[in-house]
């Protein structure tokens, strides 16, 4: 396959993702009514989110063709696709139909040589896949773990912090996510980070924040109680702990991103230091939201090397003050080249503040972060498949998301 015939003809899809993505469904459910069940999209919402997380996940695969990172990625992707019970012969019947998706889209851009490059391309990914879904399945992981929720606290109306026992524990590292899904509401699954680090007892924090139009987090939020049996895949992602750690660490939290981060903290607080300089920068759209304040309080006191920095906006000011702050509380830090940043948070921030840091003088290479998509803004199409192809729409034009700390590390928060 040829990296540049593909980055090329993926930045041509790209701008037309919504077009792509509505082609890509409707030719997949018609000629594979089967496959529906594994593509739930129960609101406008979720269909944007949806296709956020398909260009995400093709980007990043693009973006790592000639990258040491390609291989892990497919498998852990691969891996995680078992929650949807994938066959081979889905597969091979997304990789036809997203193949379709493009060559409509492209025009005249998409040629013989380009279509061979996607061909080439799309069985490298899925036979990456497939081996690694294969491997774990043979090694006698589950598709998914069960896990019952022990405890639910509540931070006003907009989110929770869930306590799940897996009824078998699930390995997992400080900073890692995992896929979650309902059994009232099959085929949904959406990742959340764990809050804390390994546990004796097995036990995961999940923080949710609610987002009004998703298909799972009002589930979680609003009606998730002790007793509730929810489903987990198993962990994936890369903000883990470079170990062994040789460099200062920075870590920036927004948001609900202070859950990896504060999983990763625990693990710190179980290690032997000490670390000359070490930052922790929380930040919130308003006070209220700083929601587990006593948890960070007992950090500071375990981690007394640790600088921390928490920003919110000014009273009645607008949250992306917030944003503002921390870039300005960033720029007046020195020592960049020689920490490893850590970074958790919306989408968009993360992007944001990872395009800065380079800037300041981190290292692009030493800044960590899981690359997962941002919600749509767009409002989606209210035509159904089958409408859609008889009456297309005009297409919107869319220019371009360690080591295990022992049973002592963070079992108390």
């Amino acid at each position: 396959m040829d990296p540049e015939i593909l980055r090329t003809s993926f930045a041509v899809v790209e701008r037309r993702a919504e077009f792509a993505l509505k082609y890509f469904y409707s030719h997949l459910f018609w000629h594979h009514p089967d496959v529906r069940a594994l593509f739930p999209l129960d609101s406008p919402g979720d269909k944007e989110r949806q296709r956020d997380r398909l260009f995400t996940a093709l980007a990043l695969v693009i973006a790592r063709l000639e990258g040491p990172g390609l291989d892990e990625y497919l498998r852990d992707l691969g891996r995680e696709h078992r929650k949807y019970l994938a066959k081979p012969e889905h597969y091979t019947a997304v990789g036809t139909s997203l193949i379709a998706a493009f060559a409509a889209v492209s025009g005249s851009a998409w040629t013989d040589e380009v279509e061979k490059a996607w061909d080439e391309a799309y069985r490298v990914i899925a036979n990456a896949m497939l081996g690694a879904a294969g491997e774990a399945e043979s090694q006698g992981e589950p598709s998914w773990w069960d896990a019952e929720v022990v405890g639910r606290t509540a931070h006003g109306g907009d989110l929770a912090v869930l306590t799940l026992r897996p009824h078998r524990a699930l390995p997992h590292l400080p900073g890692q996510y995992v896929s979650v899904g309902s059994p009232r509401l099959p085929g949904v699954w959406r990742p959340y980070s764990v809050g804390n680090a390994p546990r004796c007892d097995h036990t995961l924090d999940l923080h949710v924040s609610l987002v009004e139009d998703g298909a799972l987090s009002p589930e979680l939020v609003r009606r998730a109680r002790p007793g509730d049996v929810l489903r987990i895949a198993a962990a994936s992602g890369r903000l883990t702990l470079r170990t062994p750690v040789e460099r200062p660490p920075t870590f920036i939290a927004a948001g609900t991103g202070w859950a990896p981060v504060k999983a990763l903290l625990e693990h710190l607080a179980g290690e032997p230091g000490p670390y000359d300089e070490a930052r922790l920068f929380v930040v919130a759209r308003d006070t209220a939201y700083l929601y587990d304040r006593a948890a960070l309080a007992k950090l500071r006191t375990r981690l007394p090397w640790l600088d921390v920095t928490v920003i919110t906006p000014a009273p009645g000011r607008p949250k992306l003050q917030a944003t503002e702050r921390l870039l300005t509380a960033l720029g007046n830090r020195a020592n960049w080249a020689r920490h490893d940043v850590y970074l958790a948070g919306p989408p968009g921030l993360v992007q944001e503040i990872s395009a800065a840091l380079p800037g300041l003088g981190a290292d692009p290479a030493r800044v960590f972060r899981d690359e997962l998509p941002a919600a749509g803004q767009e409002p989606a199409s209210s035509l159904g498949p089958g409408e859609w192809l008889l009456q297309r729409p005009r297409p919107r034009w869319h220019g371009p998301s360690g080591r295990d700390g022992g049973c002592g590390a963070g079992a108390g928060n």
